[in-house]
């Protein structure tokens, strides 16, 4: 059976692993470039581990981190289309996959509190 999140978001993190490269070969950025890095693959990772769960509240936990990691992902995007390190272009389409994760996880969140408030 498909998993959507899970699919989009390991598409995510090697778009995001490819812009790191990008920054830094081609921009010389290494702080930057580091941190949505890091925030941009730790949503997948995270998502991967939820699917893994030891328990419900395990998967809400990890869910959560997702949803805060592709948040601060929407924030380092933010820093680097202002900055003028990426174009308008990139800048649309990793924030449209980005803010795709974010309703998904959101929705998977509120299903999963329901759930847990119905026991």
């Amino acid at each position: 059976m498909k998993n959507i999140i899970l699919e989009k978001t390991e598409e995510f993190g090697k778009k995001i692993s490819r812009l790191n490269i990008y920054l830094i070969k081609k921009k010389h950025e290494y702080t930057r470039s580091d941190q949505i890095l890091r925030s941009g693959t730790s949503i997948g990772a995270n998502v991967t581990e939820g699917t893994y769960a030891q328990s419900h509240a395990d998967f809400i936990s990890k869910m959560s981190i997702a949803f805060k990691e592709a948040q601060e992902t929407k924030y380092w995007l933010n820093i680097l289309y202002d900055s003028q390190f990426i174009t308008t272009d990139e800048y649309t389409s990793l924030l449209n996959d980005n803010m795709d994760i974010i309703r998904i996880l959101a929705s998977i969140l509120k299903s999963a509190k329901n759930k847990s408030e119905k026991k």
